[in-house]
């Protein structure tokens, strides 16, 4: 449904609201005496190009001749008012050769000033000022472009890409009003062309999204925030937010893709230094063939004279061969391609898919980087949807989670191409590639248990495509269980059997699957970005699946239930009684391994040590022998220097042995005020994780000194924590707790369940009344998009 405000018509509302201010500014002109030779009043900007919103700037030019008298007292007199009025105003007061000048010199203010147009006064001073320093602009393009195409880059890095943000810069991100601003500066250079067609609908989208956010928010808002999404979606007509961010996000993507192919275009006019000088002649772009009739020319694939769009495969192999070599697929064929699709005069691929056309999909999908371009080029011409169906529902559907940068379908084609690197490590490749490009295809209904969801449509869809039901069988595995490898790594205690038995069950007990699992999930991770991979979660994902590997291919090797460092150190304290710390760098981190005699509430209270030193804990784990207990904890420090002296926390754990916590009550009071106020945590047994001890999921708001509160809170109903495993995602944290009884016993039901409601007290829920969780969790959750 649209509402009112859409079906008003955005640019024919723009075009009026500018009306009335240019009627408001002839006035003015008039009233401040404003003459009709020697100055004209002119405008640039969104009023220069009818496109005033509601809480636009203006962007004025007092130009003048350099001869006419009283320029400056009749610049105050148009200024004024409008400061009065609170009028948002940016001024100038220039000759047309000033004009000229900085067109020639300053990047910034040469670009805005190429929309200037006349308002009052002498409209043909202002129009030989426009020609002076659109000249200007023109002659100096050669050496202007690497400064202009600079700055394309340049904003990206900085503000990112509008069409995959969750709040995007809708004037500085890639595909936003800054890049339509390049495009015409390129277009005036004479050297590319603007591609209306491209971009004009776009824009005034963009243009549309804009105006209600102004509106919605109150004041002048180019960033489209989570408060106001809700809002600007109601405004629009959009059921909710995340069909906005869809609007916005194809939109952009469309006028980020115009800026890269002008980009490009401009880039090939620029000179190019050679050493032998007759080189220095013009250089004429080569038309040279490809295969299945392609042609290339100026770096582009094109389409030759003896093709016929009625060769259902031809789109494939167009974007494949063009992937491969690092090419670009002609917009034009993108366009004529999607238009053939469209209106029938290319066939539907048979269901299933020839060998020939799968084989194009997976020469496609092995391009690495080089598959980005071609596919959006095919995906903004609607080709990728009529090829696989199941596309259409993660189009451009947004991803409320910090971790991730893309959209789903963006995200799901980054992985492919962080696919490249495994393609020779694993001996099936193509279903590796596949089972990337579907394994978040579940998002499009599902959200924790998108796996679940997905696999069956990855199933199906790949059967589409002509995989045999045993093939497809593997991919709906990789999608079903895709998140496993990572979550048991981060979350689980690898030296418990039922870590490996599940992660073993996971992959069918098939070590092939396995690799391909291994190789999915850093894909995945390093598609969804830096913070999803990290050389501690590599270390450890290696760690596990190494072991699981070893285990199905019959050369496994047993994990030890101590280190050979942890049997030295438990071995000295066995001598004398007193506990030994010792510390190293490890991929990702710091090791610290502390031994000292067992007793309940030790791995609380080094957790409690460490938090009184501030150090960040990712994982803990605790093994007794011979009544010695090894701590061994993973922390988040650069350098073992970082760290307080190993000495120091052997004496500060000698005293709390005594009974003496007093290096604690900095820790104590710091978590009794942040926990006041904290969200309700989410607590949950995992009964099938472990058959050794009782598992516990904490999920609770992160805070210094969690840790040793939730160690504390076991030891007080007399029950050791023998592991944690620790995860911070957007500030919320995702503790796995291993509890057993002092004898090593695993813990009852009814002790289970006290655990429960003494460690969502100290998660974050102080008030006794409060009734328990007692659900349980899945097998495995999601590393990446935990809630």
């Amino acid at each position: 449904m649209r509402s009112s405000w859409e079906t008003s018509g955005g640019p024919d509302r723009r075009r009026s609201v500018t009306r009335v201010m240019e009627e408001a500014l002839e006035e003015l002109w008039a009233e401040a005496g404003g003459p009709t030779h020697g100055v004209g009043l002119a405008c640039v900007g969104s009023l220069a190009r009818r496109e005033l919103g509601p809480r636009s700037d203006l962007d004025l030019v007092l130009v003048h001749d350099g001869r006419t008298a009283g320029v400056e007292a009749l610049a105050e007199r148009l200024w004024y008012p409008l400061w009065d009025s609170r009028v948002r105003l940016d001024h100038a007061v220039r000759t047309p050769a000033e004009c000229a000048s900085i067109a020639g010199s300053e990047l910034s203010a040469g670009v805005g000033l190429l929309d200037l147009r006349p308002l009052a006064g002498d409209r043909d001073l202002v129009g030989s000022a426009r020609t002076a320093l659109l000249a200007s602009w023109r002659n100096g393009a050669r050496k202007r472009l690497p400064e202009l195409l600079d700055s394309i880059d340049e904003r990206r890095r900085t503000f990112g890409d509008a069409a995959y943000l969750l709040e995007p810069d809708l004037k500085e991100a890639r595909g936003g009003f800054r890049d339509m601003s390049t495009l015409r500066a390129l277009a005036a250079t004479w050297l590319t062309d603007l591609p209306h067609g491209l971009v004009t609908e776009p824009y005034h989208r963009l243009l549309d999204v804009r105006d209600a956010l102004h509106v919605t928010a109150g004041r002048t808002l180019d960033r489209l925030l989570a408060t106001e999404v809700d809002e600007v979606a109601a405004r629009l007509g959009y059921p909710d937010g995340d069909e906005l961010h869809r609007y916005v996000s194809l939109a952009a993507r469309r006028i980020g893709y115009a800026v890269d192919l002008t980009a490009r275009a401009a880039r090939q006019v620029l000179p190019v230094r050679r050493v032998i000088s007759f080189a220095r002649r013009e250089r004429k772009p080569v038309l040279s063939e490809g295969p299945h009739g392609l042609i290339v020319h100026a770096g582009e694939v094109g389409l030759g004279q003896r093709v016929s769009v009625a060769d259902p495969l031809l789109g494939l192999r167009a974007a494949a061969y063009a992937a491969r070599e690092g090419l670009v697929l002609s917009p034009v064929t993108a366009e004529n391609l999607g238009r053939a699709l469209a209106d029938g005069t290319t066939p539907p691929l048979p269901d299933p898919w020839p060998a020939e056309a799968l084989e194009a999909l997976l020469e496609l999908l092995s391009a690495g980087r080089g598959l980005l371009g071609p596919w959006e080029a095919l995906e903004l011409n609607r080709c990728i949807g009529v090829w696989l169906p199941d596309w259409t529902s993660i189009r451009a559907k947004p991803q409320h989670n910090p971790i991730h940068r893309h959209t789903v379908d963006r995200h799901s084609v980054q992985t492919v191409v962080e696919c490249a690197p495994f393609l020779t490590a694993v001996e099936r490749p193509d279903l590796l590639l596949l089972a990337a490009l579907f394994h978040d295809i579940g998002k499009a209904t599902a959200g924790r248990d998108h796996p679940a969801v997905g696999a069956p449509v990855a199933r199906a869809a790949v059967l589409r495509l002509g995989l045999s039901a045993e093939d497809a069988d593997v991919v709906a595995l990789l999608v079903r269980e895709h998140l496993a490898l990572a979550d048991l790594a981060t979350h689980r205690d690898h030296t418990d059997p039922a870590t490996a038995e599940t992660l073993a069950t996971a992959v069918g007990g098939r070590a092939e699957n396995l690799r391909l699992l291994r190789a999915l999930t850093e894909a995945d991770a390093r598609a969804a970005g830096p913070a999803a991979w990290s050389p501690w979660r590599a270390q450890l994902i290696d760690a596990l699946a190494d072991r699981v590997l070893g285990r199905l291919t019959g050369a496994e090797r047993p994990a030890p239930a101590q280190t050979a460092r942890g049997v030295r150190l438990a071995a000295a304290v066995a001598g004398d009684g007193r506990p030994r710390v010792e510390v190293e760098p490890v991929p990702g981190g710091v090791e610290l391994v502390a031994a000292e005699r067992d007793r309940v509430g030790l791995f609380g209270d080094m957790a409690g040590l460490l938090a009184a030193h501030q150090v960040t804990v990712r994982s803990g784990s605790l093994t007794t022998e011979h009544g010695i207990a090894v701590n061994t904890w993973r922390l988040e420090v650069d350098d073992p220097a970082d760290l307080p002296p190993a000495s120091v926390l052997q004496t500060e754990l000698q005293r709390l042995a005594e009974g003496d916590h007093r290096v604690l009550q900095g820790v104590r009071r710091r978590d009794l005020r942040n926990r006041a106020g904290a969200p309700t945590p989410f607590v949950a047994a995992l009964p099938g994780a472990s058959e050794t001890a009782a598992v516990l999921e904490v999920r609770a708001g992160d805070r210094s000194g969690l840790l040793w509160a939730l160690g504390e809170a076991v030891a007080g109903i007399g029950l050791n924590l023998r592991s944690a495993h620790v995860s911070t995602l957007a500030g919320q944290a995702i503790d796995t707790l291993y509890l057993t009884e002092p004898d090593g016993r695993r813990p009852d039901d009814d002790r289970v369940a006290e655990a429960i409601t003494v460690v969502r007290a100290a998660a974050g829920l102080p008030e006794p009344d409060r009734q328990a969780t007692t659900a349980t969790a899945d097998r495995h959750g999601d590393p990446i998009t935990a809630p």
